[in-house]
């Protein structure tokens, strides 16, 4: 991990589109709707070629997880609390859920296994 590995979307920053979840639109029951708006996101997620998918929120990270599903892209989507977690090497066993292989069987420190 490291800038070295960060590969930013395009278009980026204010520019950025909205994955669709947000705004209680995750909960909405408009799910066909949902997904079809979403198509623009993880497209754009598609084209950076990048193994992970990084987010900052949880509506984010269930919505674009569930897009890597529906439209095949099969990107891991993780928390990016499981990343730092991960890197100061105290990721919990349910925080490994949405890692990749690469990165599931990360030996780190976890305090309910030390006792």
């Amino acid at each position: 991990m490291g800038e070295e590995n960060f590969i930013d979307m395009q278009p980026n920053r204010s520019n950025n589109y909205c994955c669709g979840g947000g705004g209680g639109f995750l909960q909405s029951g408009f799910k066909e709707e949902r997904l079809a708006y979403g198509k623009i996101k993880d497209d754009q997620i598609k084209a950076t070629g990048a193994d992970y998918c990084i987010a900052g929120c949880h509506n984010c990270h269930a919505q674009i997880h569930e897009l890597s599903e529906h439209y095949g892209g099969n990107y891991p989507v993780v928390h990016m609390w499981t990343l730092i977690c991960l890197s100061l090497g105290i990721l919990g066993p349910n925080e490994r859920e949405y890692l990749g292989d690469d990165l599931k069987e990360v030996n780190v420190f976890h305090p309910e296994t030390a006792m």
